[in-house]
């Protein structure tokens, strides 16, 4: 299974924890989850998954992890694995 599959994986799970509190409270508490408890290089490569394309993630954690901002995810995950 690759990291993506991985991340993915958590990250549904995660959202699916949410759902049941209604799609407003979903979003917004998969994506203070994902930035609280989730290594800034697993969320780097989260987001960088969501820039390609988002493959398997659900309609609520896409929309959770488009509003911690995707922008230059590639770059950061490269500067943050390169230690």
């Amino acid at each position: 299974m690759s990291l993506d599959t991985k991340l993915v994986y958590m990250a549904n799970q995660i959202g699916k924890f949410f759902a049941s509190q209604g799609p407003d409270r979903a979003v917004a508490g998969t994506a203070e989850h994902i930035k609280k408890f989730w290594d800034p290089r697993m969320r780097a490569a989260i987001l960088a998954h969501l820039e390609k394309g988002g493959a398997g993630l659900d309609p609520a954690v896409r929309e959770a992890l488009a509003s911690l901002g995707g922008k230059d995810a590639e770059a950061k995950l490269k500067t943050l694995t390169q230690n």
